[in-house]
């Protein structure tokens, strides 16, 4: 792709190359004669700033040579080394994204991509829109998200697949957390099956897809791609050399290890992934690592330990404005408090997550309706749209604790809105539980019909444990 000129036309246009050595030539006060000698004649550089032909690549770099520019500027009309300059100042922003506030990164990035267009630079104003991506994601803008991830896909629809790897990955981490788990499956392992299809086995590009299904498999109740994805990414991963990469492979197959009951193992995986972004000076992603491993610990008992982790990762997260994060974390958090016998502060925690500017609960209607859930842009709450299965989670655990209050209608509704949240984002591993927690209350309330219907529906997402209706899984890429 190439620059377009205040008038419209292309950069590389005769035309355009003409204006820039007639307007070059004029500057040094050269002569057509003295700009074109010894290898070219005055008149060839007469036809050429009319712009009634098209110079060759020998022709330009003499007269670039001539006239004291580099080949590129004469070329395109970019200031020399423009290109590496934008490079090193995405990097900056990158670290700033890692070290701060997403939405002091976003800055940067904006300022990199304006002039990355203004240049008609592609690759710059791509990896420009991937980080402005990954700022909304981590601000909970999940809509603006996807729409930059989706726009930098298209600026490289022409480039090999494994460069638009990134933006698939972005896309289907936006619909994870908007709660579309099925989407996010299927972006992904359309992904893989076409790297498959055309032999494009690349470890980088493989390793980010396969580390990116995990969470939605998991959440679906997919616990056997899960575990053979988990699988892959390990075999992969002595072949990539970026350790960001890498440590994000390690809190990934965390995961798995932890529905496997694998505790100390997936501990010993964190650990890893937590020293590799100490040692790079990603923070969010730091604290993803204490949030797993207050998880980890809350798994194993260790209650006390769960919650130091869980609050060290809510202050970084929360240090960083790192939204969406923060408020699921607090759910997590939350549920280690009531366990330890602190529900007050467990229900300060959540009522705030699930509460609209206009004081409703944002499962509709009074604590705890099912209707009307909106989708949410920005930093609003947990809900359809917006973190949907921490959502569920957070009235999951209002339910109880209302429960324990004896107060059995606010529990109801909670838990009726943690199922229609549940249901919608197809978080089968933990509808089963949700069912039996509805069908126990309304069989304690005499309403045993009504009871029946709440535990068939449980029995019929454990029906197949480990299955989702996504079809054959992806290829197995030659290792």
């Amino acid at each position: 792709m190439t620059q377009k000129s205040s008038e419209g036309a292309r950069s590389d246009d005769p035309a355009e190359i003409g204006r820039r050595v007639q307007r070059l030539r004029g500057e040094r006060g050269f002569t057509q004669r003295q700009l074109a000698e010894p290898a070219y004649t005055a008149a060839y550089v007469s036809t050429l700033e009319s712009g009634k032909v098209r110079p060759s690549e020998a022709a330009l770099r003499h007269l670039a040579e001539r006239l004291g520019v580099s080949y590129e500027e004469l070329a395109t009309g970019r200031p020399a080394h423009l290109a590496a300059e934008l490079r090193l100042r995405l990097t900056d922003a990158r670290r700033a994204l890692a070290t701060g506030a997403p939405d002091d990164a976003a800055e940067l990035f904006r300022a990199v991509h304006e002039e990355a267009v203004a240049q008609d630079l592609t690759e710059e104003q791509a990896d420009a829109l991937l980080g402005l991506g990954d700022c909304l994601l981590e601000s909970g803008e999940l809509s603006g998200a996807r729409d930059r991830f989706a726009a930098a896909e298209r600026l490289l629809a022409d480039e090999p697949l494994p460069r638009r790897v990134p933006a698939v990955r972005g896309r289907a981490t936006a619909h994870l957390l908007t709660g579309e788990l099925r989407y996010a499956c299927y972006l992904l392992e359309s992904a893989l099956d076409e790297l498959d299809a055309a032999g494009l086995h690349d470890p980088e590009a493989l390793l980010l897809l396969y580390t990116a299904s995990i969470a939605p498999y998991m959440d679906m109740g997919a616990h056997a791609r899960a575990a053979h994805a988990a699988e892959l990414a390990l075999a992969l991963a002595p072949r990539v050399d970026d350790p960001a990469l890498v440590a994000g492979m390690h809190r990934g197959v965390a995961r798995t290890l932890i529905a496997e009951g694998r505790i100390a193992e997936a501990d010993a995986s964190l650990a890893k992934a937590q020293e590799l972004y100490r040692q790079l000076h990603i923070r969010t992603e730091l604290a993803h690592c204490h949030w797993m491993r207050g998880y980890v610990h809350a798994q194993d008992g260790d209650l006390e330990q769960a919650e130091s982790e869980l609050r060290t990762a809510r202050d970084i997260l929360a240090s960083k404005r790192a939204a969406l994060f923060t408020e699921q974390v607090e759910v997590e958090l939350a549920d280690v408090l009531r366990r330890r016998g602190k529900t007050g502060e467990a229900a300060a925690l959540l009522r705030p997550l699930l509460t609209t500017s206009d004081g409703k609960d944002e499962g509709g209607g009074g604590s705890g309706s099912t209707g009307g859930a909106r989708s949410t842009e920005g930093t609003g709450p947990l809900g359809a749209g917006r973190g949907a299965v921490h959502a569920g989670g957070a009235h999951r655990l209002l339910g109880l604790i209302a429960e324990e209050q004896g107060d059995t209608e606010a529990a109801e509704e909670h838990y009726c809105a943690a199922l229609s949240l549940l249901e919608r984002s197809s978080a089968v591993g933990d509808l089963a539980d949700l069912c039996r927690l509805l069908g126990d209350l309304l069989r304690r309330t005499g309403r045993v019909e009504a009871a029946m219907d709440a535990y068939r529906t449980g029995l019929g997402h454990r029906a197949a444990p480990g299955t989702t209706t996504l079809g054959p899984a992806p290829a197995t890429p030659p290792m």
